[in-house]
């Protein structure tokens, strides 16, 4: 088990002028935010490319979701992978398979192949996504290895990060399939992953040493491993839901209000809800336990999850994605926050890469289920999926809160006694 770091550190620099100040941090972070563009490029270029070649929203929506299942099945095993033998050695196969992978599906679509031979080659190309996202935090978490009241402010940032690319990824992705052709999107989004993940390979100075491969005889366990990291997991499965049933959810209300050309707006504050409580979030030199916090914004998360069903029109349901979405960047931030402690050293880029392939499992359960009861019993049903999506979840984090207490370092005794203590995460002293 890693080693643990000091939650009291009262005199360490924090705030994002600090983080930022790390050296040579931005050596890896401009690659990586090309390199991630695309992670929400891939679904709606799939979307707009086989709807345009055959028709069919349906088809559409199930060859990007085959997309969105096979990355969140590989992409832990990618990120074990690079925990093992490196993240260079991992991405630059990763970035050239999966430029591939969308050359075929772009091919296919526009021959006119059969169907099923759409969802073969979608596969490949969710599966071979890297996990940029993931192997920035593991970065993060070994440049700040000294410096542990910035971590939080560290993951705070990549969440931002994340929601930013969100916001800018479908832009470009509908910009360029609509000044061109459909086929467009999906050409730059394999090439800002080419591009963005062969300048990140190349910073390799500030990558994570790889654990290399386990001695003979011994086994390396998986970050999955961990009741805690399964729990969280569990966890952010629900939030996924809340991703994925809204985008569906959202279109459909608007389409419904005869204003379809809006959704994308109220669904733009949704995120831009999250990105601000993100920033602020980072900012905030928590007292309270990493855990404490993991329940209470999970719990908010719900809370504005109950309201949106309620809406009766588009401007209400635009205020209340607002609130909504100001749970979102925290609960994602403690989450990361909380799973970093849960493993040893050789296993934080997979146990992260566990959590965003849990969201976007989620995101294809929620957006399905949500599809077919909007389909059956119109928009507003649609929106019971986060409420019960992130209900679960919380009932989980609640009921097993104690599976995310990290370990004790190996051979650390209560004072006065036998017995061995769990500790808090990072994050339970003054600077989370």
């Amino acid at each position: 088990m890693a080693a643990r770091r000091p939650v009291d550190d009262t005199t360490a620099p924090t705030g994002y002028g600090a983080l930022l100040r790390t050296p040579r941090a931005w050596t890896f972070l401009l690659p990586a935010l090309v390199a991630r563009l695309p992670y929400a490029m891939l679904g709606l270029g799939i979307v707009l490319l086989v709807r345009d070649a055959t028709g069919s929203y349906g088809l559409a929506g199930a060859v990007a979701a085959t997309a969105a299942v096979a990355q969140a099945l590989v992409g832990p095993q990618t990120g074990r992978l690079a925990d093992r033998h490196g993240q260079a050695a991992v991405l630059v196969p990763a970035v050239l398979v999966h430029a591939a992978a969308v050359g075929v599906l772009i091919a296919l679509a526009h021959g006119g192949a059969p169907e099923w031979t759409l969802f073969l080659a979608a596969a490949p190309a969710g599966a071979s996504v890297p996990q940029v996202g993931a192997m920035v935090r593991a970065r993060w978490v070994h440049r700040l290895n000294e410096q542990p009241a910035l971590l939080n402010t560290a993951f705070a940032f990549e969440s931002v990060t994340d929601e930013f690319t969100f916001v800018i990824g479908p832009v470009l992705a509908t910009g360029a399939a609509t000044a061109v052709n459909p086929a467009t999107g999906l050409i730059v989004e394999a090439t800002l992953t080419v591009l963005g993940g062969l300048a990140f390979a190349a910073r390799r100075s500030t990558a994570p040493s790889p654990s290399g491969p386990a001695e003979p005889g011994h086994r390396q366990a998986s970050a999955l491993a961990s009741p805690g990291v399964r729990l969280l997991a569990g966890g952010f499965l629900g939030l996924g839901t809340v991703f994925g049933a809204l985008q569906v959810s959202i279109t459909a209300f608007a389409e419904d209000a005869g204003t379809p050309g809006l959704s994308g707006a109220v669904y733009g504050l949704f995120a831009a809800g999250s990105m601000v409580a993100g920033v602020l979030y980072g900012l905030i030199p928590w007292r309270s336990s990493a855990r404490q916090r993991m329940l209470g914004c999970y719990a908010l998360l719900v809370l504005g999850c109950s309201t949106l069903w309620a809406m009766p029109n588009l401007v209400a349901l635009a205020v209340a994605g607002l609130f909504c979405g100001l749970a979102i960047a925290p609960t994602l931030i403690t989450g990361y926050t909380l799973v970093e402690t849960l493993v040893a050293d050789g296993a934080k880029t997979e146990a992260f890469t566990w959590l965003t392939g849990a969201i976007g499992l989620g995101l294809a359960i929620g957006s399905t289920a949500a599809g077919q009861l909007i389909d059956h019993s119109g928009p507003t049903l649609g929106f019971t999926v986060p409420l019960i999506g992130s209900g679960l979840g919380l009932v989980a984090l609640v009921t097993m809160r104690g599976l995310l207490l990290a370990p004790a370092p190996r051979g650390r005794t209560v004072a006065g006694g036998a017995a061995a203590v769990r500790q808090e995460p990072a994050g339970a002293g003054l600077h989370g």
